[in-house]
C-alpha cells in the first residue's frame, strides 16, 4: 500500500527552508484510533515553529542594516526610539524673523528625515527647510536619486526671509537614500556638519510644569524651546508602516519659545484627520491663535491626515489655555 508522502516546507522572507515533516496523503485515523489529533497538533506545532523561524529572519534582516554607514554620510548621530532613526538638520545658518521674533532653529526651522526598516530596506520620511531659491535645486537633487517629494509649502506667514518645507519619501536601501538626500542639501545652505552643542540647553524662563498641566502631555527643552508632542489615539499607517509616532512626524507639535516677561511665539502643527480641521480652526481662531497653513504631507497615508499650522506671540499660559482647546476637538492622547 502506498502513502504518497509529501514534505511539509517552511518559506521564510529567506526563502524555503529544509523539509520539516511528512505529511502522508492517507486517512490514517481510520486505522489509528487518535491519530488525527496528534498529527493536529504536530501540525500546529509546526506551524508555531515556522513562525518563529520567518520573526527570526525577519529581525536579522533588520539588524543587518549598518546604521553607522549613514550616520557617517550624514554626518551626525541619529535619535533613535525602538526601530526608527531620525536625523536633524536644523537651520541653523538662517536669522529668521516674525511679528519681532527672532525663531530659534528648534521653533520652526528643524529640519530632519528618519528611517524606519522593512527587513534590509527602509521607508524615510522627513522634511527639509529651504529658501525659496534652494527648493527648485534641491528637487532634482532628490528625483535624480530616486527620492520622492511629497509636498512643498509654507508653515509660516509674514517670515523673514520666507522659509518653504520640502516633505520627502522613499522606500529602499537606507544608505542610498541617505546620500541622495545629502547630496541634495549640499546644494543648498543647510549646514552639513553640526556645531559643538553646549553643555546646557538655553534655560525655559516660563512655568513649564503649569504648561503640562493644561496640555495635558509633557514636554522637553530642546535647544531653549519647550516642545510638547501630542500623538493620535488612531494609529496612522503609509503603506502598512505605523508613521503615527513623533519620530516619525505623524503627532501634534506644540513649540513654545520664550519671549519675556510671561510670554511666548508658539508654533507646530496639529495632526487632524478631515472632519476635525473646521473645529479646530475655530477654537485657534477664537482664543487668538493665527492658522497659519492648513495641507497634507503624506500621499497614502490611512487615516488621511491633514496637518494645521499656526502662531501666536502672547502670555504663554493664556496659548497653552487656546491650545488645549483646540486638542479638545481631536482625538489626540492626552491627560
Amino acid at each position: 500500500m502506498s502513502t504518497n508522502l509529501h514534505p511539509v516546507m517552511c518559506v521564510g522572507s529567506a526563502g524555503p527552508l529544509r523539509p520539516a515533516v511528512l505529511r502522508p496523503k492517507l486517512n490514517i485515523s481510520a486505522f489509528v484510533p487518535g491519530s488525527h489529533r496528534t498529527i493536529t497538533m504536530r501540525a500546529l506545532k509546526l506551524l508555531s515553529a515556522c513562525g518563529i523561524i520567518m520573526s527570526m529572519a525577519a529581525g536579522a534582516h533588520a539588524q543587518a542594516i549598518d546604521w553607522t554607514k549613514v550616520d557617517g554620510i550624514f554626518a551626525r548621530t541619529a535619535a533613535v526610539s525602538g526601530a526608527v532613526h531620525r536625523y536633524g538638520f536644523p537651520r541653523s545658518d538662517l536669522q529668521v524673523t516674525l511679528d519681532g521674533v527672532t525663531i530659534r532653529p528648534t521653533l520652526a526651522l528643524g529640519g530632519w528625515v528618519a528611517f524606519q526598516p522593512m527587513g534590509n530596506m527602509a521607508m524615510v520620511m522627513g522634511d527639509l527647510v529651504l529658501l525659496q531659491t534652494e527648493v527648485s535645486p534641491v528637487m532634482a537633487k532628490l528625483i535624480e536619486g530616486g527620492v520622492d517629494v511629497t509636498a512643498v509649502h509654507n508653515h509660516l506667514l509674514r517670515a523673514e526671509p520666507l522659509t518653504f518645507y520640502m516633505h520627502v519619501g522613499g522606500h529602499g536601501d537606507p544608505v542610498k537614500m541617505a546620500e541622495t538626500i545629502r547630496d541634495a542639501l549640499a546644494v543648498s545652505k543647510t549646514p552639513l556638519t553640526l556645531p559643538a552643542a553646549p553643555a546646557q540647553p538655553p534655560a525655559i524662563d516660563l512655568d513649564t510644569a503649569q504648561i503640562d498641566r493644561i496640555i495635558g502631555a509633557k514636554g522637553t527643552n530642546n535647544g531653549g524651546v519647550y516642545g510638547i508632542n501630542v500623538p493620535r489615539r488612531d494609529p496612522i499607517t503609509e503603506q502598512g508602516m505605523g508613521v503615527g509616532a513623533p519620530i516619525m512626524g505623524g503627532a501634534t507639535a506644540i513649540n513654545f519659545q520664550p519671549t519675556g516677561g510671561g510670554k511666548a511665539a508658539i508654533t507646530g502643527d496639529y495632526a487632524l484627520i478631515g472632519s476635525e480641521v473646521p473645529e479646530v480652526v475655530r477654537a485657534l481662531r477664537s482664543n487668538g491663535i493665527e492658522v497659519m497653513a492648513i495641507h497634507s504631507h503624506m500621499l497614502t497615508e490611512e487615516p488621511r491626515i491633514f496637518f494645521l499650522h499656526f502662531w501666536a506671540n502672547d502670555d504663554a499660559m493664556k496659548l497653552a489655555r487656546g491650545l488645549r482647546a483646540a486638542l479638545d476637538k481631536t482625538a489626540s492622547a492626552r491627560s
